[in-house]
């Protein structure tokens, strides 16, 4: 089982997509990230150039989301890694 992960990731390395994988496994850690309330109520769709955009249940939600931004993002990168996640926009 190490071999292949090590082999995935030096592929990844190697073709450049490294920190694509490690940008879209923001999604997968969003529960943990803001807690289960706030999951239920967003949905994290898609990672693009640093920039994660999450759909929200409610224009209120959206509003309350905002003031929590860069909180959020401070924790994503904490476990992402250093500037993984440069924004999020939430529709």
């Amino acid at each position: 089982m190490q071999k292949l992960k090590k082999a995935i990731k030096s592929f990844l390395i190697k073709n450049d997509l490294e920190k694509g994988v490690q940008q879209n496994n923001a999604i997968l850690i969003w529960e943990q990230i803001v807690g289960k309330k706030i999951a239920k109520k967003t949905d994290p769709e898609k990672v693009e150039f640093g920039v994660l955009t999450v759909k929200t249940e409610s224009p209120a939600w959206r509003q309350e989301l905002v003031f929590k931004k860069q909180e959020i993002i401070d924790k994503l990168n904490a476990e992402l890694g250093k500037n993984t996640i440069k924004e999020i926009r939430f529709i």
